[in-house]
């Protein structure tokens, strides 16, 4: 037997340690000398039998929760099988749908659409929505979920309603013909968020919306100007106030080392809200800016956005929101991050917001096989961060071949950066980090984009929070 290579623990303030097994997600505050047992069963000297009844049972305990183990293989096993199960999973039909890459911001650090020709940019048709929720329908024959999860996305899925409404009841429609549950969501800048598209939504299965804040009232109206360069911070919140009766918002953010600071503030004017009670999460993430020269890697690529031979943004998804989600953060990957993330978390916990906890972060949605994005014009993506790179596209909703998207499924399929990682501890919560940054800073979606550190720093905080609410364990 031996222990784990997933294996993590913080020593604690009270001379216990927090143990913690990323594959098995056991977590436990134990002494130090049942943590240390962990050390002494891999000494070649040392005998079960002859060890006393407490450890004995201590060992038992750490086996059954995958702690000790019987050697580096099984490990290696059980985490690829960790993966294949991932991957085969049945319990949902995940869709991400962009109806429009349009968007009514301009904002500070996106490049998506060269802020004045954004309107150009592609537009889901009610006949495309039709052929969408056909397509959907035929997925939940294939898969048979008991779950279809829905997310409206984009640019700015509000721009397209009508798109968004007649997919949302299509699909419904075939969902609660075949038994299976429908839930929906949106992400959304918050600019054209009402009761009424609520109240339009809520019939086919509404159950979230997440809006952007990016900072106080000053720090946002400056990042995220309307295009017209308004302020939209006083209209969102007046959006979120009218809808949060209806619905639990979440509330998305993104900083960068000017603006990190400005967000206690907004914590602060949150918390002061009629409708703070009824705000479901809140999560911030780094904004990641071109390097200099505008090229990373070894291609002309812009964090989530491609660009074209003159380095200017083709039609992709909002950068804002790509990356977010379950996923891990696209760009957690830096000391600065690390410190200001854990800042962060500290400050909305502190507020009494819920907000993630930074361990259990991935692995990423593009590693199911039944998770898919559809562009507006139904073009198939793994992943929203490469929605509108059409070198990217793993397949279209008429089924047609096409070589190139064939290929490219291929490639995504095999897809297992988490093969490069060693015996780190993190794999099983984060699968080789985000293919999307690994794509575009390295060049190379099969690299493992790594923030070991960003996990290591929330991981303590985990474990101060378990010390907190734990009284027993293994002693």
């Amino acid at each position: 037997m031996q222990s784990s290579a997933f294996n993590v623990r913080v020593p604690l303030a009270t001379g216990d340690v927090f143990l913690m097994n990323t594959l098995t997600d056991a977590q436990l505050v134990v002494s130090a000398d049942a943590a240390a047992l962990l050390d002494r069963v891999e000494q070649r000297n040392f005998n079960v039998a002859a060890a006393e009844p407490d450890a004995v049972e201590a060992l038992a305990t750490f086996a059954e929760l995958g702690l000790l183990v019987r050697d580096r293989e099984t490990d290696r096993e059980n985490l690829e099988r960790r993966f294949e199960t991932f991957h085969e999973d049945r319990s949902q039909l995940r869709i991400t749908i962009l109806t429009t890459l349009q968007c009514n911001f301009a904002c500070d650090y996106c490049y998506q659409g060269e802020h004045g020709n954004s309107q150009s940019a592609a537009k889901m048709s009610i006949e495309t929505s039709g052929q969408v929720a056909a397509w959907i329908a035929a997925q939940l024959d294939v898969v048979r979920p008991p779950r279809l999860s829905l997310t409206f996305f984009g640019g700015e899925p509000l721009l397209n309603v009508p798109a968004m409404v007649d997919l949302a009841d299509r699909s419904f429609r075939a969902a609660s013909e075949r038994g299976v549950e429908q839930v929906v969501s949106i992400i959304t800048n918050g600019l054209l968020l009402t009761p009424n598209v609520v109240d339009a939504m809520l019939p086919f299965g509404l159950t979230g919306v997440k809006v952007t804040l990016d900072g106080d009232r000053e720090t946002h109206d400056r990042m995220r100007p309307a295009r017209g360069g308004q302020g939209t911070f006083d209209r969102i919140i007046a959006n979120i106030r009218r809808v949060a009766d209806r619905v639990p918002v979440a509330i998305g953010g993104n900083f960068d080392a000017a603006t990190a600071e400005r967000y206690p503030a907004l914590l602060d004017f949150l918390k002061d809200q009629d409708f703070a009670g009824r705000i479901a999460k809140v999560a911030f993430k780094p904004v990641i800016k071109p390097a200099a020269g505008g090229s990373t890697g070894t291609r002309s690529l812009i964090p989530l956005t491609a660009v074209d031979a003159g380095n200017r943004p083709v039609g992709s998804s909002c950068m804002s929101a790509a990356g977010g989600g379950q996923s891990s953060s696209v760009c957690d990957n830096c000391h600065f991050v690390d410190e200001q993330m854990d800042m962060l978390r500290a400050e909305t916990k502190r507020r009494g917001f819920s907000t993630v906890d930074g361990v259990h972060m991935g692995p990423c949605e593009l590693y199911r096989r039944h998770s898919h994005t559809i562009g507006p014009d139904g073009a198939l993506y793994a992943c929203p961060g490469f929605t509108g790179d059409n070198a990217l596209a793993v397949g279209h909703i008429s089924g047609q071949a096409d070589a190139l998207r064939d290929e490219t499924a291929i490639t995504f399929e095999h897809l297992a950066p988490w093969r490069n990682c060693g015996d780190c501890s993190f794999i099983p919560v984060c699968g080789g980090g985000c293919a999307v940054a690994s794509y575009t800073e390295l060049g190379d979606m099969a690299a493992p984009s790594c923030h070991k550190r960003a996990f290591e720093s929330a991981l303590t905080s985990l474990a101060e929070e378990a010390a907190g609410f734990t009284t027993g364990g293994v002693q």
